[in-house]
């Protein structure tokens, strides 16, 4: 089986610079994480087994001269103590179990330091998603002179629409191909002519140095809730925000606010932040109605919320985002980040609806034990963790 992953930045932006942000306010933290099918697909017998394969090749996968130099060029936010970190780091097959239970379902968890594991997320649901359509032979099916013409057209549309708009699409993608082609199209299309929109970049890291693109992202759920498990859902948030300030000094400047439900949030979103940062990213819920709530606590600081940015990543397509476009850019500064529509939209091919959440953490190594945490979705059916963990947190936070 060949390999998947090549490249140490073949991974979306924010991973990385989440893992500089633990090291600087939470070295010595420990996780785990768990991999959720949302569609419980079966896989092929044996799929497990070439998953670890694909993870042991990890461990041959470094951190190049050429991305070292790219990305001190393009990200001037990093501090330079994290590159040192990237040098030396090596992926560790121990870190991953997976296996099938007997109707296929496919079981992944890792465990182990929070800054070593969170460089796993994003390569292995890339892994997995490549993985299976290689396996079932639909890889076959993909034609990708048509997926770039197909590309291109999505551009074309979004940028007439003044849409300002970056490809999210690394972690659900068909193949590295597929997401190759599409920012490849994305970028020639933008550069054709004169456009109202821009697209500003995608979110791998490896494909930005390719294509000389800016490698776009900021942060996950994950940052918060772990957080959260450690300290409390309450001012999880607040902590996250300090945290970020503490390591970024205003730069990375788009915050997530949606771990933990937006009214918990917006008791912690204090003036001091809503002018620190540029914006926030809605990511579950409907949109309409997320954007009035931002627009109405911004006002509420007696700040403009139209020279505030917010950016919409909640499963959007071309069709969505310029029917967005059309309402939000009185209200706001909109911007878009689309996953899989860019990067899995072959004809008669369906995409796997598969995430990996952090579901539990300890402060550090000598704890005996783990709290759980969760993610509450705006999005009632999208909450993630154990049910009861999910129950208990919604108790702490008075949500009906």
């Amino acid at each position: 089986m060949r390999q998947i992953i090549k490249h140490f930045t073949d991974d979306d932006l924010y991973k990385l610079t989440m893992c500089c942000a633990v090291i600087d306010n939470f070295p010595r933290a420990q996780v785990k994480y768990s991999f959720v099918d949302r569609n419980d697909t079966v896989y092929p017998a044996g799929f497990a087994d070439l998953l670890l394969e694909q993870v042991a090749m990890l461990e041959n996968v470094v951190f190049t001269d050429e991305e070292e130099s790219f990305m001190r060029r393009r990200c001037c936010y990093i501090p330079d103590w994290f590159f040192k970190y990237l040098r030396g780091f090596r992926y560790r097959r121990e870190w991953v179990k997976a296996w099938q239970d007997e109707e296929g379902h496919l079981h992944v968890d890792f465990e182990g330091d929070w800054s070593d594991t969170i460089l796993l997320e994003v390569k292995i649901l890339a892994i997995i998603s490549e993985l299976y359509y290689i396996v079932t032979g639909s890889d076959n099916c993909f034609d990708y002179k048509d997926y770039y013409q197909r590309s291109y057209t999505k551009a074309e549309r979004l940028l007439g629409a003044g849409c300002v708009y970056s490809d999210f699409g690394t972690r659900r993608r068909a193949s590295l191909q597929a997401q190759d082609v599409a920012v490849e199209a994305m970028k020639d299309c933008y550069a054709s002519q004169e456009w109202t929109g821009r697209f500003v970049g995608t979110s791998n890291v490896y494909l930005a140095m390719k294509h000389d693109l800016m490698p776009i992202g900021t942060m996950a759920h994950e940052f918060i809730c772990a957080i959260g498990g450690m300290y409390g859902p309450q001012m999880a948030n607040h902590m996250a925000m300090e945290a970020w300030r503490n390591t970024f000094r205003g730069a990375l400047g788009t915050y997530l606010y949606d771990s933990f439900g937006w009214n918990i949030f917006s008791l912690n979103f204090s003036e001091d932040f809503a002018n620190l940062f540029k914006g926030l990213r809605i990511d579950s819920g409907d949109n309409r109605e997320q954007l009035q709530l931002i627009v109405n606590k911004y006002k509420s600081l007696n700040i403009d919320p139209r020279s505030k940015q917010v950016i919409f990543s909640n499963a959007l397509d071309t069709d969505r985002a310029i029917e967005i476009q059309q309402y939000a850019k009185e209200l706001c500064i909109p911007s878009f980040g689309i996953g899989t529509h860019f990067t899995n939209d072959f004809e008669d091919i369906d995409y796997l609806n598969i995430v990996i959440k952090l579901v539990a953490v300890k402060i550090t190594e000598s704890w005996p034990f783990y709290n759980d945490t969760c993610k509450i979705s705006e999005d009632k059916g999208k909450h993630t963790g154990k049910p009861e963990v999910v129950k208990r947190f919604m108790e702490m936070l008075h949500i009906i």
